[in-house]
């Protein structure tokens, strides 16, 4: 009987010429540099408001009496899980950190597919549910924009107004855009009986072909939101009123 011998293949092994290790890099660099920072920023539990701003890592305020802790971890587990659990990110980190597989027609570590139907990545199908309390959350965020605006009881632009209505903006297109969002919408239906519902899924599944883009630059805005607030809370920096 003849034997079938399998080239056993080393991991990174490719016939592929070009800087593919490059996004697996990035990907890694950038997460683990946002990683350090939020938490650092998350076990401070002050210098998170000023005047009309308030940092969105700590929207909304959360205050109870038996909670030593920043209050911060109260709302902070909604973003975190939303984002841990996104498909988007899911492939990205699986990628830079885990080599499942490094990229595209690249040998990986993991020579057999088990799935996400174990312990621990069993808890990624929790992201349906993840998105409902994202949505939810939005609404502060929207609100804590709107009332950046608010100086003394009268409208006002400052460049913390700006920042913090081009963070909530994009957070809104990044769970707008979600996988899991767009199948809510429609994704699960045959047929659509109404025209309007028809061309909001359309516009959802226009936004979701971005997905990446509205992952990442809402990830650096809610960052340096949070950066913005805190220097100024900190008296390191100075708000620029442009009205």
């Amino acid at each position: 009987m003849a034997t079938i011998i399998t080239e056993q293949k080393k991991i990174f092994e490719t016939k592929r010429n070009d800087f593919w290790w490059i996004e697996p890099a990035a990907v890694a660099i950038g997460l683990i540099l946002f990683i350090i920072y939020a938490s650092w920023a998350a076990l401070q539990g002050k210098d998170y408001e000023w005047g009309p701003y308030m940092s969105p890592f700590y929207s909304p305020v959360i205050t109870v009496h038996w909670w030593k802790f920043s209050p911060v971890f109260l709302v902070i587990w909604v973003p975190a899980g939303f984002r841990f659990t996104c498909y988007y990110f899911r492939r990205a980190y699986y990628r830079a950190y885990f080599m499942d597989p490094p990229a595209c027609a690249v040998s990986e570590y993991c020579k057999k597919y088990k799935g996400e139907n174990s312990f621990p990545f069993i808890l990624q199908n929790l992201h349906r549910y993840f998105l409902y309390f994202a949505t939810f959350l939005i609404f502060f965020h929207w609100h804590d924009a709107y009332h950046s605006f608010n100086f003394d009881g009268q409208f006002g632009i400052g460049v913390g107004s700006l920042v913090l209505l081009a963070d909530v903006i994009l957070l809104s297109l990044y769970i707008i855009s979600c996988h899991a969002c767009r199948h809510l919408i429609g994704g699960c239906l045959d047929s659509f009986k109404l025209k309007t519902h028809h061309n909001f899924y359309l516009l959802i599944s226009k936004l979701n072909e971005r997905h990446m883009f509205w992952a990442w630059s809402s990830l650096f805005m809610v960052g340096f939101a949070d950066f913005y607030v805190r220097m100024l809370s900190m008296g390191i920096w100075t708000d620029v009123r442009i009205f």
